[in-house]
């Protein structure tokens, strides 16, 4: 991508598509073009095609995405697989009409199935049944990089797919009804704190192992795949790095300096029992994360504590 090359990110106000806005103007890129949701709807067909014929961008990043946690994942399973399904047909196909040079779509590591070998390695997508509670979401995404593979068999296209671990970072949703685990975590023991409470109570028995990677990290592999990498093979972005949910609260909980108990609710349902990420095919392409759990959980309560009166709580 030349410096001043036309970039679009669909989903610049997220936690993922921030962090790539901030990590192309730090490397010097010019030309990024964005709409927020109020002035361009997504899942209006009609509105995107419009977008993309006048403004013609040449590459695209695709990380716009209806997401939650466990619980948001379950409830809202239409609303799941319709908007994300939705909004990703609309972009990966006006970028093949109006000639993109390369379209990036973010996945996620839900793609895989439930009782996958670890870590996960890409070649194990489809080979067993989804976890039931995200399976839309997980089946919305599966979409989108069998797109991706589609268009460039049949018509050439550059679309290359990446599926990111779990994040978290600057610009991250606390909302604790559809939040994922760590801000939900960071919320949780924060408000225990200020409000002197005794105990903090978390779902689950806390030993599902889960794998983080801070967006800004995250940011940085997305930009450095968008200039070296254009195969079919979708590539898993990760740390290779796991913990359990359990040690995952003691650092959030030393992190804010809550004083008081964690009480497990085992009747909550835990998840999948564990999802780490096979990354020998990014670590092969030249790429490792660089910052660790700790100290991306110290910079991700610094930005809630900064920005808490704008944040989505």
């Amino acid at each position: 991508m030349n410096k001043n090359a036309k970039i679009y990110i669909a989903g610049h106000r997220g936690m993922v598509g921030s962090a790539i806005f901030r990590k192309l103007q730090q490397d010097g890129f010019t030309n990024i073009i964005y709409r927020t949701s109020q002035e361009l709807d997504l899942r209006n067909q009609e509105k995107v095609f419009s977008f993309f014929e006048l403004e013609k961008p040449e590459y695209v990043f695709l990380a716009a995405a209806k997401v939650g946690g466990i619980a948001a994942n379950n409830i809202f399973r239409a609303d799941f697989i319709y908007e994300n399904l939705t909004l990703q047909n609309n972009i990966i196909h006006a970028s093949y009409l109006n000639g993109v040079k390369k379209l990036m779509f973010l996945g996620s590591s839900c793609i895989y199935p439930k009782m996958a070998p670890q870590p996960l390695k890409e070649e194990y997508l489809l080979t067993g049944l989804l976890e039931p509670t995200n399976e839309p979401y997980a089946i919305a995404k599966i979409a989108g990089i069998k797109m991706c593979e589609s268009y460039r068999n049949q018509y050439g296209c550059d679309f290359i797919s990446v599926m990111p671990t779990n994040l978290y970072g600057t610009n991250d949703n606390y909302d604790l009804q559809n939040s994922h685990v760590l801000p939900a975590m960071i919320r949780k023991f924060h408000e225990a704190k200020v409000n002197q409470h005794a105990t903090v109570n978390l779902w689950g028995s806390g030993s599902p192992m889960r794998e983080f990677l801070y967006a800004d990290d995250l940011a940085d592999a997305c930009v450095f795949l968008m200039q070296n990498y254009s195969e079919e093979g979708f590539v898993n972005i990760g740390s290779g790095v796991d913990v359990s949910i359990k040690e995952l609260a003691e650092i959030v909980k030393t992190t804010v300096g809550f004083e008081g108990e964690i009480v497990w609710d085992s009747t909550k349902p835990d998840g999948t029992p564990r999802k780490l990420m096979d990354v020998s095919k990014l670590h092969s392409l030249g790429w490792t994360h660089t910052i660790n759990l700790e100290k991306g959980i110290g910079l991700a309560y610094q930005d809630f504590l900064k920005n808490h009166d704008t944040l989505r709580l």
